[in-house]
């Protein structure tokens, strides 16, 4: 039976970046009663529109005591940028004495993320350096990672770049993963090393605003390292069929065995042929079960009914393209 927690007293919540998904869930978390800081490198206007109320700052995320400055007073940060610039937050937010902090992690569930990871952006870092605040002895910073698979809109018209998500990640485009559907063609990796069924998890990024501000009305004492949720898990077949069907057209499909797609990485890394080879390593890293969320307990905790894929792809395709 889910429960809900005794309602928390009002926080002040920062965002970091303003790209398409902070925005969605900034949106989400301003209907609630808590402060909301977004954090951006420029001036958003638009935001004084979708959020009313919601304060923008322009930081400089090169420079740690300009953060720490900002994140005076806030709670709860949720990161959605990376690398070095992430890491110069979690030193900013330890400093301003932050209580959680949520990294852009927003794929898979952590148990299994290779440790030599070819898709690493950082992920990594931030995670060791948050682990190790964690367990700081003068001030604990405690961090939460919301895993999810991946986001439905990924298969959306236009790709990720139409939700303005993805920039910087090779993610963006219609061609980028497994299905085009505006061209009604896909490719993919049916089985993995063991031949047992690929499965991919996905999530609408306006499920995962949902759930993310749910899980702050349970109170931030409450949250475990690890929030996983899900709208969806299918196998890779089924993905297609799934699209196929909603769509009401046939997608040309090409299958290929793992062992092939891994050499023809190897051949693309010899020869530099690296956007390829980013290509090549979402297949294989999706056929790992990298994207498969395998026990949710988010979707358990809260009220949330997230779309299912059908669902989604009813709501964001006209038949027959």
């Amino acid at each position: 039976m889910k429960q809900r927690a005794s309602q928390p007293a009002m926080m002040r919540i920062a965002i970091a970046g303003a790209g398409g998904f902070a925005q969605i869930l900034a949106q989400q978390i301003n209907q609630t009663a808590h402060a909301l800081l977004v954090m951006s490198r420029r001036e958003h206007p638009e935001l004084e529109e979708y959020c009313p109320g919601c304060q923008v700052a322009v930081v400089d995320y090169d420079d740690v005591e300009n953060l720490r400055y900002t994140l005076q007073g806030v709670d709860l940060v949720v990161s959605t940028i990376a690398g070095n610039e992430q890491l110069n937050l979690i030193d900013a937010a330890r400093r301003a004495r932050v209580r959680v902090f949520v990294p852009s992690e927003f794929e898979g569930d952590l148990n299994h993320r290779p440790a030599n990871d070819p898709l690493d952006r950082g992920s990594h870092s931030a995670l060791e350096l948050l682990e190790g605040w964690s367990q700081s002895k003068s001030h604990r910073l405690r961090y939460t990672v919301f895993s999810c698979g991946i986001f439905m809109e990924r298969f959306g018209p236009g790709g990720l770049q139409t939700y303005g998500i993805g920039a910087g990640s090779s993610i963006q485009g219609p061609d980028d993963y497994l299905v085009n559907l505006q061209e009604a063609r896909a490719e993919i990796i049916p089985a993995n090393a063991s031949g047992r069924p690929v499965r991919i998890s996905m999530t609408s990024v306006y499920d995962v605003a949902q759930f993310i501000t749910s899980a702050i009305e349970l109170g931030l004492d409450s949250w475990p390292k690890e929030f996983r949720m899900k709208g969806d898990s299918v196998t890779a077949q089924e993905l297609v069929e799934t699209c196929s069907n909603a769509l009401g057209v046939p997608i040309s499909l090409v299958t290929r065995q793992y062992q092939e797609v891994e050499a023809q990485a190897e051949a693309c890394q010899q020869r530099g042929d690296w956007a390829q080879w980013y290509y090549f390593q979402r297949l294989l890293q999706t056929a790992n079960g990298r994207y498969h969320v395998r026990q949710t307990n988010l979707n358990e905790a809260t009220q949330v009914q997230p779309l299912s894929f059908s669902r989604w792809l009813e709501n964001v395709w006209v038949p027959g393209l």
